[in-house]
């Protein structure tokens, strides 16, 4: 996000420049105006250095236009992914027959929360915890963390929808 961030306010200050530039170069022409009578080769000179600022300009709001559509769909595609990865987590936890208590344990130890962490996160204490994940360990069908993390991750990696494991 902060390259995207950095490369459309490198393209924007880009942009502003070239514009400034092109307003230089409009003033420019217009108060040697009656100079170009004499030497049209520097009239042409100044007008195809305009239109290069000005091509140059339009080029470079294109490209920022572009690149603020493409965050935009992309944050669009990020949040609908990840309401996605949630709900199916959520049928994933129905299917196994998690408790409420559960379901929060196995959600933020899939998030990657340590045991004591989930602990502190939950004011409980840190062998509940454990006792919990071991219960979501047992319904899920896996050996721990590492193997809950990876139903989700295979499923996910292979463009499938999350089957429920049953133990």
């Amino acid at each position: 996000m902060r390259s995207w961030w950095t490369r459309t306010r490198l393209l924007a200050l880009a942009a502003a420049v070239q514009v400034g530039c092109g307003f230089l170069m409009i003033i420019d022409l217009i108060s040697e105006a009656s100079d170009y009578r004499d030497n049209l080769g520097h009239a042409a000179l100044d007008l195809a250095i305009l239109a290069a600022l000005i091509l140059g300009s339009a080029l470079i709001l294109g490209e920022l236009r572009r690149l603020r559509a493409a965050n935009a769909q992309m944050a669009g595609r990020l949040r609908a992914a990840s309401g996605a990865f949630v709900e199916l987590l959520e049928e994933t936890f129905t299917a196994w027959g998690l408790t409420p208590a559960e379901r929060e344990v196995a959600y933020l130890s899939v998030k990657g929360f340590s045991i004591e962490e989930i602990a502190a996160l939950r004011d409980a204490r840190s062998g509940t915890v454990r006792a919990q994940c071991a219960a979501v360990y047992r319904k899920a069908g896996v050996s721990g963390r590492a193997q809950l993390l990876s139903h989700f991750m295979d499923d996910l990696l292979a463009g499938a929808e999350l089957t429920p494991r049953r133990g």
